[in-house]
């Protein structure tokens, strides 16, 4: 078996895009259509149009938010690839599957509450972008759920006030108009 290509891009999320295109390979949103690949890449774009976020490792960790999560990627290669504090952040974002379910949500609100602020800002970026895509679809209530449950975890994190507050706009705007 030849090796994989390696990975094009002089940035980090050049880079983390060419990965996520590889490993969500024939993966595709809810709808059955849409590639999934295109979920990490609206949370990048939330994090930088939306949330303002300059800094290229938050970016390139935002792309890669679902990889240990969804795909065979695992901490080791993403850090690897790009280095330790990426993994951390995209791994402080991943659900371990292999645990019941309310005891798995019950860890990963731990463990994103203990880590770095940087993987709660993408958090907020994911739950904006699942919120936005699930507006008047029967999955809108489950996901205002979502974004309030983010929300309350983030609390008075001071780095976060601003991302946060964009998320409780839009969450309220779509409990308005159901």
């Amino acid at each position: 078996m030849s090796e994989e290509p390696r990975l094009t891009g002089i940035n980090h999320w050049q880079r983390a895009i060419d990965l996520i295109s590889r490993r969500h390979q024939g993966q595709f949103r809810d709808n059955g259509v849409t590639p999934y690949a295109s979920h990490p890449m609206r949370v990048a774009m939330t994090l930088a149009v939306v949330f303002g976020v300059e800094d290229e490792r938050i970016l390139a960790a935002g792309v890669m938010h679902d990889l240990i999560e969804d795909t065979t990627v695992d901490y080791d290669e993403i850090a690897e690839l790009f280095d330790d504090e990426i993994a951390l952040w995209v791994s402080c974002v991943s659900k371990d599957m292999r645990m019941p379910h309310d005891q798995r949500e019950e860890a990963y609100d731990m463990a994103l509450a203990k880590g770095p602020w940087q993987a709660r800002l993408i958090k907020l970026a994911d739950v904006f972008d699942n919120l936005v895509d699930s507006m008047g679809s029967e999955k809108e209530k489950s996901a205002a759920g979502k974004a309030r449950r983010i929300l309350k975890l983030v609390g008075e994190d001071e780095e976060l006030q601003g991302a946060a507050s964009i998320l409780e706009e839009l969450r309220q705007s779509i409990q308005v108009c159901t």
